[in-house]
């Protein structure tokens, strides 16, 4: 009984090993017919735009605020104390060169240049007829030089008085807008009261901004900056003059510049964004910004190179970049002129894979 039982179990085994075997076996096929199958199938491939480093010059800057300033511009005060007769202050009012923009009551000042106008008539008279006896020596020499003496004194006064009625007739310098003011006709004024401002109405502005002394050492009248305006455009000006010093606190000087087209930056007063440029121009590599990747290991690009069989396959590549202007990045260590880069499509990309190269679209016309 014994002996049928272990025979019953080397059976059991044996039929065992048998089917693993035969398993083994036909996997061993299976994985066989796949790599063959496999082996017939082509090499998986990435399409990709791909772009031909080339190389820009390009001037480094930095960015410092600016403060648009009219080429013109005053505070409009009373030189002399007196009441306001008439006002014409219109807030944003364009007034041209030498229009009456504050007069100031003289009622007591042109009574005074009547008195002295008989008084210089009389003087004119006694001036004649003591010349008259002067001639026929019927008077001396010295009544003469009296009366040519109180001839010129009086003509004298009546000169003052005039200047007098002129310094309380306050006009507009030259063509400008008019600013906030509050003054009415019977107002009394206090000797140099603030009347208003005063902004020239010029085609041009000046926009006055502050850099650091390393920056303004690099700067000449007549380079070129950029104003930036609310609506991000970049208007060009042209440094018309550097402060003769640097302040002593803060190391920085004032740069002014001047924007030839008023029209297309805010009102003076604003606020704006100057680009400085900084050192001589430099070359770098640029591309277009699509071929910027960034990761882990830091800004890269993939650089498309045939490998032993003259395929092309992505190798990463890390590089240093300098800015991003637009759509373009200039990148200032990690690629040459001339390199093959993805641009378009190499967020699909890893390091030796197969590309499919498409040439990059031709710029709309």
């Amino acid at each position: 009984m014994r002996a049928f039982q272990w025979i019953g179990s080397f059976v059991l085994i044996g039929g065992v090993v048998a089917a693993g075997t035969g398993l083994a076996a036909w996997k061993k096929g299976e994985i066989g017919k796949s790599a063959a199958a496999a082996a017939g199938m082509p090499e998986p491939m990435e399409a990709a735009v791909v772009e031909t480093a080339t190389e820009m010059e390009h001037r480094k800057s930095t960015t410092a605020i600016g403060t648009v300033l009219a080429m013109r511009s005053v505070t409009l005060r009373n030189e002399l104390a007196g009441t306001v007769a008439k006002a014409d202050l219109t807030p944003g009012k364009i007034v041209e060169t030498g229009t009456i923009l504050v007069a100031q009551d003289v009622s007591v000042e042109e009574a005074e240049l009547k008195a002295q106008q008989a008084q210089a008539e009389l003087t004119r008279t006694t001036l004649e007829r003591t010349e008259r006896l002067t001639s026929s020596s019927a008077t001396s020499k010295k009544d003469l030089d009296q009366a040519i003496s109180e001839r010129e004194v009086i003509l004298a006064q009546m000169e003052r008085t005039k200047a007098m009625i002129a310094r309380k007739v306050i006009r507009a310098p030259f063509r400008a807008k008019v600013g906030m003011a509050d003054l009415h006709p019977g107002q009394y004024l206090e000797e140099g009261t603030v009347l208003t401002t005063l902004q020239g109405v010029d085609e041009a502005v000046h926009v006055d901004f502050t850099v650091t002394q390393a920056v303004s050492t690099g700067l000449k009248e007549g380079d070129t900056v950029e104003v930036v305006v609310a609506n991000k455009d970049s208007i060009p000006a042209t440094i018309e003059a550097i402060d003769a010093r640097v302040d002593s606190n803060t190391r920085s000087a004032v740069i002014r510049a001047k924007v030839a087209d008023a029209s297309k930056v805010p009102p003076p007063g604003a606020s704006v964004q100057v680009k400085v440029p900084v050192g001589p121009p430099q070359k770098f590599v640029a591309l277009p910004v699509s071929a910027l990747r960034r990761g882990p290991e830091g800004d890269h690009v993939f650089t498309i190179n045939p490998d032993k069989e003259g395929k092309p396959r992505a190798h990463l590549q890390i590089i240093q970049v300098a800015t991003v202007l637009g759509d373009i990045v200039l990148i200032e260590k990690g690629l040459k002129p001339g390199d093959q880069v993805a641009s378009s499509g190499s967020f699909k990309l890893r390091e030796g894979v197969l590309v499919g190269a498409a040439p990059p679209k031709p710029a709309e016309q």
